[in-house]
């Protein structure tokens, strides 16, 4: 029978998965997506180069999308079972609620386990491959585009402007002008044709452009006298030029200039990597007073006081009638202060910033921890949950699993930021939103486990009477005379 339970468990838990995590994958892919939307469009990338970043940026974003899908999953499992009174059946015959939640608190611990793999072996390869692609989408230009009464500088060195494009396929040009720029020289070298044809030559790698009927003019200052510049005018029945393309290849940029960054690392180079900036930090501590003290000056003013007394004594001048001291060691005094200052500044902003690539690396080390841990925790909230609101499908459970996902993921990013901050220590600001939550899954588990009614009124009634120090809650829990007639 326990094996039987087993099976109708995983089996009801199986269906839910597969579908809410490819539908969360889905909507985190097309917000990553989004974000480098501006870099992707209008540069003529091929069918291949965006297949390869969907791919990259899909295994990066499964780390977040399992969480998420185990929440939603073991909530619509175990709603589903309440809703349709499997699980009352179930209890009745004498299994508890702990053991009924085993079978998927087994494959969560699998799946936290296969998370920790993928976020320390695949995720810093799937980073390398993604963004040294991005990078050199970035660097690519826009696709060739030449508009009707725009300049058009995209090709390097040239400037085309075009009046009108005619023709089936707008490959018929009219009214052309062409800025060469080659010579470095300015609108020295100026070309206007009636119209033109434009075509690709040598397999799409140059822009072929045969013009009819038009001039060359061509400025040939003198470099002795600028007034006295030449001018060429030339006339053409028909003209062929040809433009290279290849500015607006990919070019492929060595992976292995992008490998030293913290997302690229895997777990034991992270530690490696943190050990490094931290003797780095250390010696740059150990050094600063060192370093310091080559602004401070030390005079010995003792004999010069003593050979002051001496004169002042044979004199017999009284020490009211002594000269006052000059403003020049004063200033001295000051400016090496300022010197102090200023090096204090500039060393601490130094260590600041090394001391927050060290918490970068760390908050990179916990992040693979925390996130295998999320998905025990989403289960241990969405499964009790589940038992106690007795609802299915994808109403209730939707927008549930939203607002915990939510309060994750907030408390995560201010977690990462108070730790790269210093506002909190890196490992309780990576481990702050498991340990936000942590107590909800509890205390829902507890409710589920005593059958409680933790979305009935009489629930949070009999909690207000339990509160001794709000006399005005249990007052207004109190049943009303009407109430009870």
């Amino acid at each position: 029978m326990i094996k039987k339970l087993d099976k109708l468990i995983l089996k009801a838990f199986a269906g839910p998965f597969l579908l809410t995590f490819a539908v969360v994958e889905f909507i985190l892919l097309t917000h990553t997506l989004l974000k480098y939307l501006d870099d992707i469009v209008g540069k003529d990338l091929g069918a291949a180069v965006l297949l390869q970043l969907l791919f990259y940026f899909s295994i990066l974003i499964v780390p977040i999308s399992l969480p998420l899908a185990v929440l939603l999953s073991s909530l619509m499992t175990y709603g589903n079972l309440g809703e349709h009174h499997e699980l009352t059946a179930i209890k009745a015959s004498g299994v508890a609620l702990t053991r009924i939640l085993r079978p998927v608190w087994i494959v969560s611990m699998l799946l936290a386990g296969a998370a920790f793999w993928f976020n320390g072996h695949i995720v810093p390869k799937a980073n390398l491959n993604a963004y040294s692609l991005l990078w050199d989408v970035r660097q690519k230009k826009l696709a060739l585009d030449i508009r009707e009464g725009v300049f058009y500088n995209g090709i390097p060195g040239y400037t085309i402007k075009v009046d009108k494009k005619v023709g089936p396929n707008k490959d018929i040009l009219m009214g052309i002008m062409i800025y060469d720029h080659t010579q470095k020289s300015g609108n020295a070298t100026v070309m206007l044709a009636d119209s033109g044809r434009m075509f690709m030559r040598f397999g799409g790698q140059y822009l072929g452009l045969e013009l009819f009927r038009g001039h060359n003019y061509v400025e040939q200052p003198d470099s002795r006298d600028r007034s006295a510049a030449s001018f060429i005018r030339q006339a053409f029945k028909r003209n062929m030029i040809t433009f290279s393309l290849s500015s607006f290849n990919m070019n492929k940029t060595k992976r292995e200039l992008f490998q030293q960054n913290r997302m690229m690392l895997n777990i034991p180079q992270l530690f490696h990597g943190t050990d490094s900036i931290q003797r780095t930090l250390r010696r740059e501590r150990n050094l600063l007073p060192v370093r310091l003290g080559g602004y401070y000056t030390y005079m010995r003013l003792d004999t010069t006081t003593r050979a002051l007394n001496r004169r002042v004594a044979a004199l017999q001048i009284p020490p009211s009638r002594l000269p006052p001291l000059t403003s020049a060691h004063a200033e001295q005094a000051l400016n090496r202060a300022r010197n102090v200052s200023t090096f204090i500044t500039s060393s601490s902003q130094r260590l600041f910033e090394i001391a927050r690539d060290s918490a970068e690396f760390r908050i990179e080390v916990y992040r693979k921890y925390t996130q295998s841990v999320a998905v025990l925790l989403m289960f241990l909230i969405g499964a009790p949950l589940g038992a106690i609101i007795k609802k299915g499908g994808l109403g209730v459970p939707i927008l549930i699993s939203i607002l915990f996902f939510i309060i994750f993921y907030v408390f995560d990013t201010m977690g990462s930021k108070y730790g790269r901050e210093f506002v909190l220590p890196v490992g309780v600001g990576m481990w702050l939103s498991n340990l936000i939550l942590l107590p909800a899954g509890l205390f829902f588990l507890y409710q589920a486990y005593n059958d409680s009614g933790l979305l009935e009124t009489d629930f949070w009634r009999r909690l207000a009477q339990r509160l001794p120090r709000f006399p005005r809650l249990r007052q207004l829990a109190a049943p009303t005379p009407e109430a009870s007639l």
